[in-house]
Order: C-alpha cells, then structure tokens, then sequence
C-alpha cells in the first residue's frame, strides 16, 4: 500500500513539472527546448570574440595600403614626395627639376673641366633657374595636356604621344633651353640665332636617338602625376649632355 502512495505522488510531482495542454492543442517540450537554448548557447561566441570577428570584415581592413588614410603611404621620403605631388604638384615637380639640373651640370662639369679649375656656381645657378620656373612648369603641363588629348594607355596611344613630344616638346624646348642660357650669358639676338644653327639640329638628332625609348616607358606604364619625375631622372644623362653644349662658347658673327 505505502509503495503505491509512493509511486502516485512520483506520478504526481512528473505531471506538475511536465504540464500538459489540450490534446488538440500545442504540447510542450521543455526538455527540448532546453536542449535547443543549451547547444545555441554552446555555439554562441564570447563578446569579445564577436567583436573581433566583426572587427576582421570591416571595410577598413580591407582597404588598399596606397589610399589617403593609409599610415604607410606617409611613411618615409616616398610617402612624403607622393604627398607633395598630389597636394602641390607644379612647385614639387618645379623643385625636382632643379634638383636634378643642378646634379647634372655638376656631374657635366666634373667630367669636362680640368682638375685645376673650379667649379663655375653662376652656370649651376642658371641651370637650376631653368629647370624650376621654365623645365618643370612645362612638363607638368605637357602630360596634363597629353593625357586629357590621349587619355588611354594603349600601344597607339602611347605612339602618338611620343610622336607629338618628338615633333612639338622637344624642339621646342630644346630652342628655348639655347636662347634662355645663352640670353642669361650675355649674347646678343644674332648670336643666339647663330647658336641655335649651330646646336639645335646636332642636338635633336641625338635626342631623337636617346628619349623614344623614355618617352615610351614614361606614357605607357607611369601615372599621369608622376610622368615628370620619371622624364626627369631621365633627363639627368641627357642633362649632363645637353648642359655641355650649352656652356660651349658662341659663335662668332663677325663677318
């Protein structure tokens, strides 16, 4: 008897802790339901971890190395020069000019001078002069122009562009490297004209043979921004030769 008022209140306690609804309506499974809540929770990531993850596929992380928020592109004198291009690039590729004019005509002067003369300060003034209000100013320009009026980067494209730096840049530039220096020498309009009969076709026709090649690597494979550092460094030989003619002495008018 006592084994069955046991057994009852067993049954009893199961039915208070398991409630049944009606038989047509929903039953519910709490031993289920927990099972369910305990493996969402065991699969659940700490707060920390969530927030990491979140961290690892935020957009930022995958955002290049070279844009403008990037802490490596400002790093170090290529970050800095790169800077300098983008936020003043006609005084950047002005100096830069100068630079490299100033390297040059010492590298020109180091190879034709004898070792018993010094160096001449008032030609490396003249040259650097040239090379930041007229050099740089102009190649900045130039591309900018070449790159709106051919605006790929194709094989043709970069033929014309060659094609129009060979037949209009490059005389024209060349002639006003002799007339500028040689103005700033002290010559007269006769000797200039005289200089340039005697410099300017020599000098185009070595030209012709050294920059296609430049000219191509320069349009075809650099930015537009920095088309005028590439065509400077090189310049640089081309500046040692061409600051050698110039510092050549005028031609007689003298009939």
């Amino acid at each position: 008897m006592s084994a069955a008022l046991r057994k009852n209140a067993g049954i009893h306690r199961l039915f208070q802790s398991h409630p049944i609804t009606h038989l047509n309506g929903p039953t519910r499974a709490p031993v289920l339901r927990t099972q369910t809540t305990r493996s969402r929770a065991y699969f659940r990531f700490p707060i920390f971890l969530r927030r990491t993850r979140e961290n690892e596929l935020s957009p930022s992380f995958f955002s290049s190395p070279f844009s403008s928020s990037s802490s490596v592109s400002k790093v170090g004198f290529v970050g800095w020069y790169l800077g300098m291009v983008k936020s003043r690039p006609v005084l950047t590729k002005s100096v830069t000019s100068a630079l490299i004019y100033t390297a040059a005509d010492l590298s020109s002067q180091i190879l034709s001078l004898p070792s018993t003369e010094t160096f001449d300060f008032v030609r490396i003034l003249r040259m650097a002069g040239y090379g930041m209000l007229i050099l740089g100013p102009s190649l900045h320009f130039w591309f900018n122009f070449m790159s709106k009026l051919f605006p790929k980067r194709d094989l043709f494209s970069t033929l014309k562009k060659m094609v129009m730096g060979q037949a209009l840049y490059g005389p024209t530039m060349t002639a006003v490297f002799f007339s500028v220096n040689a103005c700033l020498q002290g010559e007269n309009i006769a000797e200039i004209v005289a200089r340039l009969k005697r410099d300017l076709l020599p000098t185009m026709i070595n030209g012709v043979m050294y920059w296609p090649v430049c000219d191509f690597v320069t349009f075809r494979f650099a930015p537009v921004h920095l088309q005028p550092l590439v065509t400077n460094s090189f310049s640089y030989l081309w500046t040692v030769y061409m600051t050698y003619k110039a510092s050549l002495d005028k031609v007689s008018t003298n009939s």
